[in-house]
């Protein structure tokens, strides 16, 4: 009798026959599970596979691109950083708190399996607006997940950022970045090799949570289906035990290959590791420690259970790993032993249960080249009729309105709850543009930061992937780092869509593109489809995760005024650019139009300029121009001055629209402050760069006055204090559900 296929998700027809060809027999429950699992979506990117090439992943301090656990980068003096992005997104819907611990979890494990300390973490989130409940409830939940792990397993979460779109109220997006650092000669690949090895399972005991977790998130997410059982459920406390145990592990010299148990649980690891050894792997359930009586083999293989590490050892060194993991009080057991057939083999005691090719699992796994269409309604959401819009009768409640709104608002009510400066490496944490730590024991630093903007990915997806790289970029050069690698995120709807695939192909090669044109390689990711629900995907939400190196803390820069009397100068051009921008959305209620465009020649040289000038010591502070416009931008100098400071700017907007002007998002704009005395150098150094220079006011007072040039007329007035309780009560009002926005 030929089993079933299983119902979540459901092998197509093609996938099942060939399944049969490559066992050469119907596959049994437990073949039925490892095939689900390592084919699914998530594990296998077979959809977005052939994509993905079009990304540069070498460099000169690349040394280990995408395929890996993480990417490697030379940071110099013997040193790498080691970083990736990750999402969990349908767990984080279905169990908010666990679903975002786990994220944590998972992506620091990612970190640890290539032998580098974590050191910092970022998250990037997506919502549905908070005035509906559960947006709210999910919200709230997602937080205390991430705070709750990550302050427990002690590593910093330094930075971040969160939108709130009505797209996201089925389907949020929880996307977490990890970064860690390492010696170069200590650096351990997820290989197996060297036949008779024996295989170690080191950390907790497997249970029955995440069962199918990868299965559960490669389909449309319905809670109807998905339960608990497919989400994990973390223990930070023997995570932070885990790390410590696997780095004394890896400092031993008896490790091969480490791995670890994520998706797809020890079927994962074990089949991954024998493919890339070029070798196989048998194993022996019966060894297994598990924390659950009953647990069927299936469940076994396929169990997502956390903090639980598979590590190849070199023959005679299991002793000393296993008193290793003793004093570290963490299960360990040997389970198996590499071998030469490259296949993977299950035993349970003496009975053989499972032998499958590990190709069949990995390289033969189906790889689509889905069909391509642009959405039939993108010329209309496309169009706008600026003319047609009335400028607002007063631009201060405008600005208002903007510091309130749950997007631009303070997130202050977020990294409350994060303990970011545990490890006392962080030298810049949360509310700025950029995140920064010290490298102890040296005068340099690393700068990190994640952007994304779905909306402009909508409107325009080529531009949208561009100005993702372009912004990431620019953040990083605004603290004095210079960017040397990303990761991605790539958060879309159902592939099965025409639509999605468009909205994915082009995105990526806009990121692609830029990422190109200013020399920063690829060097990590993730792929997450089918985030939708009832029918209804999410923007495309290309999330892009930078590193940046700082060579002398000393010179860093941050966004806020430092002194009264000193110039406010605008680098960059301002465009009359509304579409798909925050103050569209916030004051018009519109989602639509081009966005901005990205000009690579123009970023560069802006980009450039401001490491330069940050470098011959000329500027006091530098806030990129995003959301909001620079309008924004200069509220936030204002608000991270320390004391709060105010300033007086005139404007002559010329052609363009004063809204447009004032809260537009041209892109390639920096936001400084510059001591009178290097005003005219910072100038010159614009004419040579040929960067439009616009001196526009001086840091002054406990208020901001913006005035027309031509009339003196002040069209925004606001006191320090008021922006200030504007802009750190968004979110709590939002969360209070107090809808009022004025």
């Amino acid at each position: 009798m030929t089993p079933p296929k299983l119902a979540h998700p459901p092998f197509t027809d093609e996938e099942y026959a060939k399944v049969e060809v490559l066992l050469g027999h119907p596959p049994n429950p437990i073949e039925q599970a490892i095939f689900a699992v390592l084919w699914s979506e998530h594990c296998s990117y077979k959809s977005s596979k052939r994509h993905l090439k079009r990304f540069s992943t070498e460099g000169d301090r690349v040394i280990q691109g995408p395929g890996e656990n993480a990417g490697v980068v030379d940071i110099g003096d013997g040193w790498v950083a080691v970083f990736k992005i990750e999402s969990h997104n349908h767990p984080s819907y279905i169990e908010p708190y666990q679903g975002a611990a786990t994220g944590v979890g998972g992506i620091i494990r990612d970190i640890l399996a290539m032998g580098a300390r974590p050191v910092a973490l970022l998250n990037s989130l997506r919502f549905g607006p908070l005035s509906q409940s559960k947006n709210r409830y999910l919200f709230e939940q997602v937080v205390a997940g991430i705070s709750g792990y990550g302050n427990c397993i002690g590593v910093p979460t330094v930075g971040g950022e969160v939108y709130f779109n009505d797209c996201y109220a089925n389907n949020p997006l929880v996307n977490v970045f990890c970064l860690g650092v390492a010696k170069r000669e200590e650096i351990v690949r997820s290989a197996a090799s060297g036949v008779g090895n024996p295989v170690l399972y080191v950390g907790a005991k497997t249970g029955r949570d995440g069962i199918h977790g990868a299965t559960m998130a490669s389909a449309a997410l319905d809670p109807t289906t998905s339960t608990r059982h497919n989400v994990q459920v973390g223990d930070p406390f023997t995570a932070k035990l885990l790390i410590e145990g696997c780095l004394e592990i890896i400092q031993s010299g008896h490790v091969v290959g480490m791995q670890d148990m994520g998706a797809a649980g020890l079927a994962g690891a074990a089949s991954e590791m024998a493919a890339r050894g070029g070798c196989g792997m048998i194993l022996d359930l019966s060894k297994i420690p598990l924390r659950e009586a009953g647990m069927a083999s299936e469940e076994i293989m396929i169990s997502e259970s956390q903090e639980r590490m598979l590590i190849v050892v070199r023959k005679g060194g299991e002793a000393a790993v296993s008193e290793i993991c003793q004093k570290w009080g963490l299960n360990r057991a040997v389970i198996g032993e590499v071998v030469e057939a490259p296949f993977l083999t299950v035993m349970d005691g003496e009975k053989e249960i499972v032998r499958i090719s590990t190709a069949a699992l990995t390289s033969e796994a189906p790889l689509y080249d889905r069909p391509i269409a642009a959405p039939r309604f993108h010329e209309i959401i496309q169009s706008l009729n600026v003319e047609a819009l009335m400028l607002p009768k007063s631009y201060t409640d405008v600005l208002r309105q903007l510091l309130l709104s749950p997007t631009l608002t303070s997130k202050e009510w977020i990294y409350q709850q994060f303990d970011y400066m545990v490890q006392t490496n962080t030298v810049a944490g949360p509310g700025g543009g950029a995140a920064l730590i010290r490298l102890k024991g040296s005068d340099r630093a690393l700068a990190m930061t994640v952007d994304g903007n779905g909306t402009y990915c909508l409107l325009h997806p080529y531009q949208g992937g561009a100005i993702t790289v372009a912004e990431a970029m620019r953040n990083l050069v605004c603290v004095g780092a210079r960017p040397i690698a990303l990761t991605d995120g790539l958060n879309f709807g159902n592939p099965e869509q025409p639509e999605t695939m468009w909205q994915m192909a082009l995105c990526i090669e806009g990121m692609a593109d830029a990422a190109r044109e200013f020399a920063i390689p690829v060097v990590s990711g993730n792929v997450s489809l089918y985030n939708e629900s009832k029918g209804l995907g999410v923007y495309p939400t290309p999330i892009v995760g930078m590193v940046g190196l700082v060579d002398q803390i000393a010179q860093r820069m941050t966004p806020g005024f430092k002194r009264p009397g000193e110039p406010i100068v605008l680098l960059g051009e301002t465009l009359e650019e509304i579409g798909g921008s925050a103050y569209l959305k916030v004051i018009h209620h519109q989602e639509r139009g081009f966005p901005p465009i990205l000009n690579f020649g123009r970023e560069k040289a802006v980009c450039q300029l401001v490491l330069e000038a940050i470098r011959q010591g000329l500027l006091s502070s530098a806030q990129d121009c995003a959301e909001g416009g620079w309008m924004v931008a200069l509220a936030e100098a204002c608000l991270l001055s320390s004391p709060p400071m105010g300033g007086v700017v005139a404007v002559d907007a010329g052609d363009v629209r004063l809204d447009a002007y004032l809260f537009g998002e041209s892109q390639s704009r920096v936001l400084v402050s510059v001591p009178a005395e290097s005003l005219d150098r910072l100038k010159q150094l614009a004419h040579e760069a040929e960067v439009p220079f616009y001196h526009l006011g001086t840091t002054d007072g406990d208020r901001l006055q913006v005035r027309l040039t031509k009339t003196g007329e002040t069209i925004i007035d606001l006191t320090i204090e008021e922006m200030r309780e504007k802009y750190r009560s968004g979110l709590g009002i939002a969360m209070a559900n107090k809808r009022g926005m004025t």
